[in-house]
């Protein structure tokens, strides 16, 4: 993907958001037939639902049964025979082994807020919750797992040079004018093969002592992590791009606060961090492997309208990466992903 495909990708999930809820279609008829198809084993009990669709038929409620009938949920901890007695310490024990390990991560906080439903984005209240849950994700996640120190290599002004200074970090800057010049500037560098110019560009636009540019610092990151025009340091890029996706956040948590269902200017750059930060956590580019916290990434920034993540976070989900296998919930976000226009070939299944 090239460094204009990315802007594009950043402007298209800030602008689209999630498509607006369809008017309500069809109804079935309480009298037709219906299926329920439940899935156990010695432990476990499983509803296994076809995915639905926006506009699809919608069942009436029976005129004699205004409750609706009950369901199970779609996992259970325990089983009806599980309940009927306790079970001793040692079993108890062996039954949980390995299940809870796998998933935990120091890089995912445990107050991540609940957003419901089925767990896929599909309308701009949905959306609007994952978002919330980003904005903790980055903050709180990167604060006690993977945020680091204010990376040390950023520039110096020749004036400050044998004088004590107190490094300060500027507030960051989302679509400022000059700096959005001076981005289009260092991607056509880029793209003409001046690859030093270019990533100097970056920068000087990521420092967090300057400009602080949300954008620049996602930017500057991959050029660290991948060697363009300069020697790769991926423990830097991963300092850069937590940058990027913290100070987005910040910019985000305002939008919310202010009831903005489809966040703020800093939307964009957000997905864009949270994404090459999930990259980051699955390859172990600069940081520790992280199969769950690369899960959570990819899921997050899927449910914000990314369809890189969507297809990436079906793969988690059919391979048991950083989850449980659940290859229905895979393909809910491989079906996104296609409605969305981003069609992957042999994943139409």
């Amino acid at each position: 993907m090239t460094l204009k495909d990315l802007l594009k990708k950043k402007d298209k999930i800030r602008d689209d958001g999630a498509s607006p809820a369809s008017p309500t279609g069809a109804t079935l008829s309480p009298n037709v037939p219906e299926f329920q198809f439940v899935r156990t084993t010695t432990s476990t009990q499983e509803t296994i639902e076809p995915p639905s669709f926006p506009g699809d038929p919608q069942r009436d409620s029976p005129l004699l049964s205004p409750e609706p009938r009950g369901k199970f949920p779609r996992f259970r901890s325990r089983s009806n025979a599980s309940s009927q007695g306790s079970t001793s310490g040692g079993e108890r024990h062996r039954f949980q082994l390995g299940r809870s390990k796998s998933n935990a991560s120091a890089n995912v906080p445990d107050n991540l807020p609940e957003v419901g439903g089925d767990g896929v984005a599909r309308t701009e209240e949905e959306e609007a919750k994952w978002e919330k849950r980003a904005t903790v994700l980055v903050t709180s996640g990167l604060q006690h797992g993977s945020q680091p120190p204010t990376p040390s290599h950023v520039p110096v002004s020749p004036m400050s040079q044998g004088r004590p200074t107190t490094p300060r970090r500027r507030s960051a800057t989302i679509g400022a004018p000059a700096d959005e010049e001076t981005i289009q500037e260092a991607i056509r560098q880029h793209e003409h093969g001046d690859l030093e110019a270019s990533t100097s560009l970056f920068g000087k636009l990521a420092d967090p002592n300057g400009a602080n540019n949300a954008l620049a610092q996602v930017l500057y990151g991959l050029a660290l992590r991948h060697g363009w025009g300069c020697e790769s340091n991926q423990e830097q890029a991963v300092q850069y791009l937590s940058m990027a996706a913290s100070n987005s956040a910040e910019v985000e948590k305002l939008a919310l606060g202010a009831g903005m269902k489809k966040g703020g200017a800093a939307k964009g750059e957000l997905v864009l961090a949270m994404y090459e930060l999930a990259n980051c956590f699955r390859n172990g580019w600069g940081i520790k492997k992280d199969p769950a916290a690369a899960k959570q990434y990819y899921e997050t920034a899927a449910n914000l309208g990314d369809t890189d993540a969507m297809n990436e976070v079906a793969w988690c989900y059919i391979e048991g990466f950083g989850t449980k296998k659940d290859k229905f919930k895979a393909a809910q976000f491989l079906r996104l992903a296609e409605s969305k226009g981003n069609k992957t070939l042999g994943n139409t299944w």
